[in-house]
Parts: C-alpha cells; structure tokens; sequence
C-alpha cells in the first residue's frame, strides 16, 4: 500500500471510519445469529474490513472481475440485496450520509465524505460484490 493511502487510512480511522466499520460488524453479527442470514454476515463483515481501509481499496462486481455470474450476482442475489436493504442497509447508508454530511463542511474532509457516500450505496446493494486492491 502506498505511503498515502496509509495516511489516509490513519486519519479516515479518526474521522468515522472506526466507528462505521463497527456498525458493519454489528450488522454481521446480528445478520450471523439468525442463522438464515449468514449469506449477508458474509458480505457485511467483508465490507466492515474494506471500511477499516477503503483506501488502496475498491468495491466492483464479482461478474465484472470474474466474467462470469453466480449466485450473487443473479436474480437470488437482487432478492438478497431487496432483504438487506430492508434489514440493515438504510440504517447503514443513513449512518455513512450523515458522517459525509459532517465531514464535508471541512475542506480537509471532502475527500473522506466522498468515501462515506460511496460505502453509502455499497450499504445499499453489498451482494455480489468483492473488495479489490485499486
């Protein structure tokens, strides 16, 4: 990872990122107790890693890295998304719009709102997609 994105991983750390990656794992855990939503755990706990470090980082499609679609991906995966989005992904993206907001009323905090508006509409539609180095 490059001497910058480290830094900015430090001072995103400070400025929400902390306590939105804890909302993600709380998420998870409570997504992992039902049983039923251990597909969701799954992705919610990998997105509360990419949360902790978003930059270096990015969220894409598995079909577009892949070039193949799967289970995430297809119709089961839409009616997933529709669940989570129900479930845990408006009070997700609520939390991530707010701390944007709050953040981008600083210069030196634009570029880390723009992170919490894009982790925004990952919260929205987590399903189907994989955290890879930028």
């Amino acid at each position: 990872m490059p001497p910058v994105s480290i830094f900015l991983n430090i001072v995103w750390l400070l400025l929400g990122g902390l306590w939105m990656a804890f909302g993600w794992a709380v998420a998870a855990v409570i997504m992992a107790i039902t049983i039923i939503g251990l597909p969701w755990a799954r992705a919610a706990f990998n997105i509360a890693a990419y949360t902790l470090l978003p930059f270096g980082q990015k969220a894409v499609r598995r079909d577009s890295l892949t070039g193949q679609s799967d289970i995430g991906t297809g119709p089961l995966g839409l009616i997933g998304n529709l669940i989570w989005l129900l479930l845990a992904g408006w009070w997700l993206a609520l939390a991530h719009m707010v701390t944007a907001v709050v953040l981008a009323v600083t210069i030196i905090g634009i570029p880390f709102a723009w992170a919490h508006v894009k982790l925004a509409g990952i919260a929205l539609w987590p399903i189907g997609k994989v955290i890879v180095p930028a």
